[in-house]
């Protein structure tokens, strides 16, 4: 697996990961509106205007997942369901986090990504709510110190 930028022809591929990654991670916590909203072409639609900050996770010439860092807040860290496990998500947030991230936030009803983020020495900063897709949602924010 190797790591590198992102290029505009990655578009769909990530918007694939992305909407696979969003029904495994989210189904559970967000209702089926906001749910219907994060599909492929909401991704596309999304990356359009920030491909270029993209890092992909690439395996076999595969995209396995992608990272977001605005800032030194890691906006998006997403795997493809199937990767889970296979080191993707260490090693982009790794490379986020050597890149000055220290920052983040997770839903909080995110059991997975929340132990994942605590694993790698993630702390919670604060927990509040605020509205995602037209509702209102648990969040909390984490800091690596």
């Amino acid at each position: 697996m190797m790591l590198r930028a992102a290029r505009e022809s990655d578009i769909p591929a990530l918007a694939r990961v992305a909407a696979r990654s969003y029904r495994a991670a989210f189904s559970e916590i967000l209702d089926d509106v906001a749910m219907g909203s994060r599909d492929t072409a909401f991704f596309e639609a999304r990356f359009a205007s920030c491909w270029q900050a993209l890092v992909v996770a690439e395996d076999d010439g595969r995209s396995t997942g992608f990272l977001l860092v605005t800032d030194g807040h890691i906006d998006m860290l997403f795997m493809d369901p199937a990767a889970i496990g296979k080191g993707v998500g260490a090693k982009l947030l790794a490379h986020a986090e050597k890149n000055g991230a220290r920052t983040l936030e997770c839903f909080r009803d995110n059991k997975a990504a929340r132990r994942f983020y605590e694993r790698h020495g993630w702390q919670v900063a604060r927990g509040y709510d605020r509205d995602f897709a037209g509702r209102t949602y648990a969040f909390v924010f984490y800091e690596k110190r």
